[in-house]
């Protein structure tokens, strides 16, 4: 077992200087299987499915597999999670006096370090901790899946995502809702003869965004991205088809923001929810300062490893973007918000 200090500030230029975008965890995964082995935990790796031929952005992909260490011959009560995967594209670590840059800084490689970090300093005081990390957050969430099938016995998982250093007392959920419209193409000098896909498309979509949709008086109100578009042929040609691709950050059950896409489109477009991850709402522990999180996470995902908690230090506002950083400082007080919290759930000190 080591006997020095972990450096989380080390450990995450370490970690951001890994090409680690989902479907091409394997170098992150390798690093810390080893990393982790030579400080004296257990590790294993949970195999995960490669995604299906032909899978954008997966080209090149190897073996993906998620990483969990324990303390040899023990069960852990808590659980510390993040994912190991990022989106694209990657750029490595660079740094001023303030901050570590480079893609995963904040979301979830920081956050990785200072789950090691905090768990050695648990398994020291005699906690019974184990570290869990993820593939595929970033697309599908496919590593916790297989993590949920296979789980170890804690009683608490304490989440990683970027939450300012504050616990979440609950995280919006994901509803992905693909509408796809078909008509019938024609010269557009003689509209009467054929049928707009694209107008059809873009009058649902119209009376989608003048729904009255759930609000939470402490979460915050339901709401709705259109994020893709495409359709047609040529603009002198009546579009056949056309489709949209929207993402929507529910406050409560999915079904009534189902049932109301459904009438708004009143037939106009297939529709197709592919993707339909719950809004959680997670507890208050000691004095530790709360927040809200507009995001989702792994942790709908993870119900079989215990009570969930969230609590990350960075801004989700840099995270995705160019300028993705995160505060060394707040990298550090994160390790002792850790300690602090699991320190309450499994009754030490």
């Amino acid at each position: 077992m080591a006997d020095d200090l972990l450096d989380p500030i080390e450990l995450t230029r370490q970690l951001v200087n890994i090409h680690s975008t989902t479907y091409h965890e394997y170098d992150a995964g390798v690093f810390l299987d080893e990393f982790l082995s030579d400080r004296g935990w257990a590790v294993e790796r949970i195999a995960v499915p490669r995604p299906a031929a032909g899978t954008p952005g997966a080209e090149g992909g190897g073996e993906r597999f998620n990483v969990y260490a324990t303390i040899p011959g023990v069960t852990a009560e808590v659980v510390f999670s993040t994912h190991m995967d990022t989106v694209p594209p990657f750029f490595g670590c660079t740094e001023d006096e303030e901050y570590l840059y480079g893609r995963g800084s904040c979301d979830a490689k920081g956050i990785i370090a200072a789950q090691v970090a905090a768990a050695e300093r648990l398994r020291d005081e005699g906690a019974k901790v184990g570290l869990l990390f993820v593939v595929g957050e970033e697309r599908d969430s496919a590593g916790a899946k297989v993590a949920n099938e296979q789980p170890r016995g804690s009683r608490f998982l304490i989440n990683g995502e970027p939450t300012d250093n504050r616990l979440a007392l609950a995280t919006k959920g994901g509803l992905r809702v693909e509408l796809r419209a078909h008509g019938k193409m024609a010269h557009s000098a003689y509209p009467e003869l054929g049928e707009s896909a694209i107008d059809k498309l873009v009058e649902a979509l119209g009376d989608i965004r003048k729904l009255e949709l759930p609000i939470d008086e402490e979460i915050g109100d339901t709401t709705v991205n259109v994020g893709l578009i495409s359709g047609g042929r040529a603009p002198n040609v009546i579009p056949d088809k056309a489709e949209a691709h929207l993402l929507i950050r529910t406050v409560g059950p999915s079904s009534e923001v189902k049932e109301a896409i459904l009438a708004a489109v009143a037939g106009r477009c297939d529709v197709k929810f592919s993707l339909d991850l719950p809004f959680v709402r997670m507890r208050r522990v000691g004095e530790l300062p709360t927040m809200v999180a507009k995001f989702v996470t792994d942790i709908p995902s993870l119900t079989a490893w215990g009570e969930p908690f969230l609590l990350g230090p960075g801004s989700i506002h840099v995270a995705h973007t160019p300028d993705e950083r995160i505060s060394k400082k707040e990298l550090l007080e994160c390790v002792d918000l850790y300690v602090e919290l699991a320190r309450g759930l499994v009754g030490l000190g």
